[in-house]
């Protein structure tokens, strides 16, 4: 897709990049195309989204989620071109140059050690776009050279993390990747604990702190790697045994942080687009682990909380949901009849869960007291305000009666389809209302 010049950059399902281990995404621009008149084999990147990171520029085609996708190094820079004022720039679209280090056989160096450079051009089309702003940042990250210390060792808990690799935000499967500290962070407590030096020399240096809270990131990346990875050895069941349940593990690493959020800064006129598509990857994985279907409240806590101080409104986030419909993505949006919305995957079937409340429904003993939504909160394992509204859809498909009592709501399998309105005191040897019939004679 990227051609022979660019590596292609890995994309998620809801076609988000796929970052490197400590890589941050620091600005986007729309509309961009990538040009290069010294490459013949430069591929034809035209109308995309550029994304500056710590560690790259990553051009990603907006025509669909897995479209084409190109990656240049920061480290492949050998020089960033001053933007030039004229009359003539006035009237064209805005442009940024830089200078890239090429192999012979012209493939982009990783290293920026090529035999020889040519001139890249970043054409930026779309409307809004604060070029000032990204070029600052552009130059501070080439500066500042992240991709030379991102990878350093943590020796501080090489032990607990030896063996396991980290793959950034996102895993290969599109899930968002998390960053954690209870339960993971206790080497460096107990080294807090013992040298106050330390502690005080990260509040009153914030350079310290943020060095600090980087090697938290990247211990937690690599220990959630490592739960994922299940291993077997018995270094890892005896440190699975130490911490705790391997479930405990993973939500504790769950329940913390994303490592690099989408911000308002950062994409700027994208924020939306972006944050819809962030959000698509975050929720997977609560959604498998709650049956395929989440209150839109608790997503939005999850998400809150996964983002730490870089918090949405509710506004956002039902505009992120609502965007759904132009991405294909594997989640969706969903308004019940009772006003109550939630998310779901695509994947998900009413009609499984109708058959699960239907053999809940005709049980002996609910056939005779009926079923609650607790009751089906039990049989579903989802919590019983997702079940009263299965139970209520259920009952608006035909297949459910509902009977409103002091006590909240009862209900009861649906036997008027098996009576005969010609003849209503006909019982059939089979069915429902046979077994019905069996079950109220012998409980009378």
């Amino acid at each position: 897709m990227a051609g022979n010049c660019l590596e292609a950059v890995e994309l998620t399902s809801s076609g988000r990049p796929v970052l490197l281990p400590s890589e941050i995404e620091c600005s986007l621009l729309s509309a961009v195309d990538l040009e290069c008149e010294d490459l013949p084999n430069f591929p034809n990147l035209k109308s995309g989204i550029l994304t500056l990171t710590t560690h790259r520029l990553l051009w990603v085609s907006d025509s669909s989620s897995q479209g084409a996708s190109s990656a240049i190094p920061l480290a492949s820079i050998s020089h960033i071109f001053s933007a030039k004022k004229s009359l003539k720039s006035i009237f064209a679209s805005p442009r940024i140059r830089f200078q890239l280090s090429v192999s012979p056989d012209g493939r982009v160096s990783n290293s920026g050690s090529g035999s020889r450079s040519v001139v890249v051009t970043v054409v930026v089309r779309g409307k809004g776009a604060d070029l000032d702003v990204f070029l600052t940042k552009f130059w501070d990250n080439w500066r500042g050279r992240a991709w030379e210390t991102g990878n350093v060792d943590l020796t501080s808990g090489s032990e607990l993390v030896s063996g396991s690799t980290s793959s950034g935000l996102y895993t290969k499967e599109g899930t968002v990747r998390m960053v954690g500290v209870s339960g993971i962070l206790r080497k460096e407590q107990e080294m807090w604990e013992t040298t106050d030096k330390s502690l005080q020399d990260a509040f009153q240096d914030l350079n310290a702190l943020m060095s600090k809270a980087k090697e938290m990131v990247m211990l937690a990346e690599k220990m959630r790697q490592k739960l994922l990875s299940g291993s077997t050895s018995q270094a890892g069941a005896a440190e699975d045994e130490e911490l705790g349940s391997k479930q405990e593990m993973q939500d504790w690493l769950l329940s913390v942080g994303i490592i690099s959020p989408v911000t308002k800064e950062s994409a700027g006129a994208l924020y939306h687009q972006q944050l819809s598509r962030q959000l698509a990857d975050f929720v997977r994985l609560p959604l498998e682990r709650a049956g395929g279907m989440m209150n839109l409240i608790d997503i939005y806590c999850l998400f809150n909380r996964a983002r730490g101080t870089e918090l949405i409104s509710p506004e956002d986030l039902l505009q992120a949901c609502f965007l759904w419909e132009k991405f294909d993505v594997p989640v969706m949006l969903r308004k019940f009849d009772s006003g109550v919305m939630v998310i779901q995957n695509k994947s998900h079937s009413d009609e499984e869960i109708f058959a699960r409340i239907k053999t809940l429904a005709t049980k002996p003993d609910a056939l005779r007291t009926g079923i609650s939504a607790s009751d089906a909160a039990i049989t579903l394992g989802i919590a019983p305000g997702m079940a009263k509204e299965h139970l209520l859809t259920a009952e608006s498909k035909g297949f459910l009666c509902r009977d409103i009592s002091p006590d909240g709501f009862r209900f009861y399998i649906n036997l008027f389809p098996e009576i005969d309105p010609n003849n209503v005191y006909l019982v059939k040897e089979y069915g429902v209302y046979d077994t019905w019939l069996r079950v109220a004679s012998a409980s009378g």
